[in-house]
C-alpha cells in the first residue's frame, strides 16, 4: 500500500500539487493522467525519493522494491542481452562470478555459484531477458550486439526491458509506449496484465490505458483525484461529476441571489431585521461551489492542398530495400485523393521502408515510382523531431521554409499551433518532446501538402494534442498513410488497412482487434511451419539419380556409425572413472565436475550424430 498524506509539491515558485490525500492498494494498476506540466513526472520523482515533498509525506512499505525506466542509456560495449540481464542485479552478479570462476578453473567457486543461482531461481534469467527483448522487437542476432550500436529509440526499448527484468513490487512507467511499434505495444500490454505488483503508469495512449489500468489518477489544477476504472470509465465519471458540479453551482447562485434580494430589501426594516440577519448568516455559511471551468480543447488544422489531383502516387511491381538488401517485393501500392490508409505489420517488417519508398527517400531496387507533377508530400518520420535545428526558434524554422513571408503572418500561423507570444522566439532546446513534435507537424502543415506520410507522429504528444491531431487528419482532404502504435488514432483516421509482413504489402480486410488476433497467432503459425519443415526433412528422400549419390549416402552412414561408436567408447571410459570411490572424497570434487561436463558434452554429440545417421539411413533405404 502507498499512501499520500497531505502531500504537496512545488517546482520553483509554481505549486504543482497540494493537499493530496489518497491511498493506492497493492496490485492496482494506476494510470496517471493530466495535461503536460501538471506534475505527473514530478510525482514519480517523489515516489522514487529523488525530490522531497514540500509538505506532507508518502507512506510506503520499508522493503518495497521499485523499478523504473532510466531516462538515459550510456554507450556501453555490453551486449544488449547482458544489459537487460543486469536489471536482475543479484542474478547477474552470480552469473558473472560463475563465468570468472570457470575461466580461473576454480570449481569450488563454480559450485557455489550454481548453489546461489538455485537459491535465486536464476537459471532461467537469460531466457527471461531474451523473451523481454524479443517481445520489444529485438531479433535474436541483435540481442548480442553491443548497446552502443543502437539508436536512441532502440536504447529506450533496452531501458524498458531492463526495468521489466528487475524484480519489483512497484513498477513506475513514464510513457513506455513511446518508440514502440504496435506489435510491441500489444505485447507490453499483455506483459503488464500478468505483472503481480502495483503499477503507476503515465501514458497518453488511451487504448493502452484502457487495456492495462484498473484505476485512473487525474492531476488537474494542483489536485489529484483517484477514479476506479480505466481511462474511458474515468472520462465518463469526470463528465458526470462536472455536470453535477455545474448544476449545484447554478442552484447555489440562484439561492444566493434570492437571499441577497431579501437582505437588500428588508435590512433597514425593523420588523424584518431579524429575518434579514438570519439570511445574512445563512448566506455566509453556504458552501461556495465553484463554477465548472471547462478545459479549452486544442484545435489544429492542416491547410487544404492548393492542388489536389485524383491520382497522386503509385509504386508498380516495386522491390524496396537498401543496397543489396531487399525488404519488400513486388509492391503494388497507390494513393488517390481522400485515401486514408493505416499501415499494419510486425516490427521490422518494412512499414518505414515502404513509407520512405513512397517519399522517394530511398530508390527502388526494382519497379517504378509514378508521381503526379503536382504531388506535394508532407513527411513526418520518427527522426523528424530530432532533426530540428538546435538553438533555433519556431519562427526561425518557419522562415527557412518561407523566407519571403512577413514575420507577423508567420507568427499568426504559429499561434494556431499554440506557439504564442514570445514562445515563437524561444530556442527549441528548452522545448518538451511534445512541443518539438507539435512544431514538426506545424512545419509540415504550413507547406500545404496533398499527401501526408506520417510514421509514428504521436510520440510525446499528450492526449489532448492527439485528439486534436485526429480531428485535423479527419478534416484533411488529401491522402494519408499512417504508421502508429496509437490504436485510438489509427482507428479514428484510417478507412482502409494494409498489412506489411513477410516481404509483402497486401490489403487487410479486418479491424485492429482482428489484426491483434492475427499478430498473436503469427508466432504459432511460424512455429508450426518450422515443425512441418523438420518433418518434411525427416521423410524418406526420393531415389538417388545415380550410383555416385548412393555411394555418398553409404559413406555418410558409415562415417556416422563410426562416430557414434567412438563416442560410446569415450562415455564408457568416463563412467568407469566416475565410479572410482576416491573421486567422492573431499579433494575429488573438481575432477568429478570436469568429468560430468565432458559427459554432458559427449551425450549431446551422440544425440546429434544419431539424428543425422537416422536421416541418412532412411534416405539410403528409400533409394
Amino acid at each position: 500500500m502507498i499512501a499520500f498524506r497531505n502531500f504537496a509539491l512545488r517546482r520553483g515558485e509554481h505549486l504543482l500539487l497540494s493537499n493530496i490525500d489518497l491511498t493506492l492498494h497493492a496490485g492496482t494498476r494506476v494510470g496517471v493522467v493530466g495535461r503536460n506540466g501538471c506534475g505527473k513526472t514530478s510525482l514519480f520523482a517523489a515516489v522514487l525519493g529523488e525530490v522531497e515533498p514540500d509538505k506532507g509525506d508518502i507512506d510506503m512499505p520499508s522493503r518495497l522494491r521499485i523499478a523504473s525506466v532510466a531516462q538515459e542509456t550510456p554507450s556501453l560495449p555490453d551486449a544488449a542481452i547482458d544489459f537487460v540481464l543486469s536489471g536482475d542485479q543479484l542474478v547477474y552478479d552470480v552469473i558473472r562470478a560463475e563465468a570468472a570462476a570457470m575461466d580461473a578453473e576454480d570449481y569450488d567457486a563454480v559450485a557455489e555459484a550454481h548453489q546461489r543461482l538455485d537459491e535465486l531461481n536464476g537459471y532461467d534469467a537469460p531466457a527471461r531477458a531474451g523473451k523481454l527483448l524479443h517481445g520489444l522487437g529485438f531479433s535474436a542476432e541483435s540481442q548480442m550486439r553491443p548497446v552502443s550500436d543502437f539508436s536512441g529509440g532502440w536504447r529506450v526499448r533496452l531501458n524498458l526491458a531492463k526495468a521489466l527484468m528487475q524484480p519489483s513490487d512497484l513498477l513506475l512507467l513514464d510513457e513506455p509506449t513511446n518508440h514502440l511499434d504496435l506489435d510491441a505495444v500489444l505485447w507490453l500490454e499483455q506483459w503488464l496484465l500478468r505483472y503481480p505488483g502495483t503499477i503507476m503508469l503515465i501514458s497518453h495512449d488511451r487504448e493502452f490505458l484502457d487495456g492495462v489500468c484498473t484505476h485512473t489518477l487525474h492531476l488537474n489544477e494542483g489536485k489529484a483525484k483517484l477514479y476506479t476504472g480505466d481511462y474511458t470509465s474515468f472520462e465518463r465519471q469526470r463528465s458526470e461529476h462536472l455536470r453535477l458540479q455545474q448544476i449545484s453551482f447554478e442552484k447555489e447562485q440562484a439561492e444566493r441571489e434570492h437571499l441577497q434580494k431579501f437582505i437588500d430589501r428588508f435590512k433597514a426594516t425593523a420588523s424584518k431585521a431579524k429575518q434579514a440577519q438570519s439570511r445574512v448568516k445563512r448566506l455566509a455559511k453556504m458552501a461556495g461551489t465553484e463554477a465548472v471551468r471547462a478545459e479549452r480543447a486544442m484545435h489544429i488544422q492542416f491547410g487544404q492542398p492548393a492542388k489536389l489531383p485524383h491520382s497522386l502516387i503509385r509504386l508498380n511491381d516495386a522491390d524496396c530495400g537498401y543496397g543489396n538488401l531487399k525488404i519488400l517485393q513486388q509492391v503494388g501500392f497507390g494513393l488517390e485523393a481522400g485515401d486514408r490508409v493505416g499501415l499494419l505489420g510486425p516490427n521490422g517488417a518494412g512499414k518505414s521502408t515502404l513509407v520512405k519508398s513512397l517519399v522517394g527517400e530511398i530508390p527502388l531496387l526494382v519497379g517504378e515510382r509514378v508521381a503526379h507533377p503536382d504531388l506535394r508530400i508532407g513527411y513526418f518520420a520518427q527522426h523528424t523531431v530530432e532533426s530540428l535545428t538546435a538553438g533555433q526558434s519556431p519562427i526561425w524554422h518557419l522562415k527557412e521554409i518561407a523566407p519571403d513571408v512577413g514575420e507577423q503572418t508567420l507568427r499568426n500561423f504559429l499561434g494556431q499551433w499554440y506557439f504564442v507570444g514570445d514562445r515563437a522566439f524561444e530556442s527549441v532546446d528548452g522545448f518538451s518532446g511534445g512541443e518539438r513534435a507539435r512544431l514538426a507537424l506545424a512545419l509540415i502543415a504550413y507547406q500545404q501538402p496533398n499527401v501526408l506520410l506520417l510514421d509514428e507522429p504521436t510520440n510525446h504528444l499528450d492526449i489532448d494534442m492527439r485528439e486534436a491531431l485526429a480531428e485535423a487528419l479527419s478534416d484533411f482532404e488529401g491522402a494519408i498513410v499512417l504508421v502508429s502504435h496509437d490504436r485510438h488514432l489509427i482507428g479514428l483516421v484510417s478507412e482502409t488497412y494494409w498489412r506489411v509482413a513477410d516481404g509483402n504489402v497486401d490489403p487487410f480486410n479486418g479491424d485492429l482487434d482482428e489484426y491483434a488476433i492475427w499478430l498473436k497467432a503469427r508466432g504459432n503459425k511460424i512455429d508450426q511451419a518450422s515443425s512441418k519443415a523438420r518433418q518434411e526433412a525427416a521423410k524418406p528422400k526420393a531415389q538417388p539419380k545415380s550410383t555416385a549419390e548412393l555411394g555418398k549416402l553409404q559413406k555418410q552412414v558409415d562415417k556416422l556409425e563410426k562416430q557414434m561408436a567412438d563416442i560410446d567408447s569415450q562415455l564408457a571410459h568416463i563412467q568407469e572413472e566416475m565410479a572410482k570411490p576416491e573421486l567422492y572424497q573431499s579433494d575429488g570434487g573438481a575432477v568429478l565436475l570436469q568429468l560430468g561436463q565432458q559427459q554432458h558434452k559427449l551425450e549431446a554429440q551422440r544425440t546429434k550424430a544419431e539424428s543425422e545417421w537416422l536421416e541418412a539411413y532412411q534416405a539410403l533405404e528409400a533409394s
